[in-house]
């Protein structure tokens, strides 16, 4: 029942690149204005560490049946412990930093939308392809 939930959110996870992918390319104003929106808000910037977690841990927890599963396990890893890093950084600190940042990295969009869909294809392929799914 974890490993089914995990992969549910690992999807979630592969269809969000896939669609900031497709934006990215496709659409740049409406990406831009949604990574810089991005600690916008208390609300914002905890939410995102929600997220962190839960995908982080959802590759922890499927990468021992994954295809990839060294680069899933140290995925999962820095997610985690990057988000226990900026959960006990001022969420406003988390603001400016992407005000400062985000910025700089719209100068790459196209790349961010190709590294996008490129993540999304990629981690729906070991989902579908790992040990862990022929059991689901």
């Amino acid at each position: 029942m974890l490993l089914i939930a995990a992969s549910s959110i690992l999807s979630a996870a592969a269809i969000y690149f896939l669609a900031l992918g497709a934006i990215a390319l496709l659409r740049p104003q409406n990406a831009s204005s949604f990574l810089l929106g991005f600690a916008d808000t208390r609300f914002k910037h905890y939410s995102e560490l929600v997220v962190r977690l839960l995908v982080g841990g959802s590759l922890l927890l499927v990468a021992q049946d994954s295809a990839l599963s060294t680069p899933m396990a140290a995925f999962g890893w820095i997610l985690v412990f990057s988000t226990a890093v900026m959960a006990v950084v001022p969420w406003r600190f988390h603001h400016r930093f992407t005000q400062s940042a985000v910025p700089k990295a719209l100068r790459f969009l196209p790349v961010i939308g190709v590294v996008s869909l490129a993540m999304g294809v990629l981690l729906l392929w070991t989902i579908c392809t790992g040990n862990g799914a022929r059991s689901l």
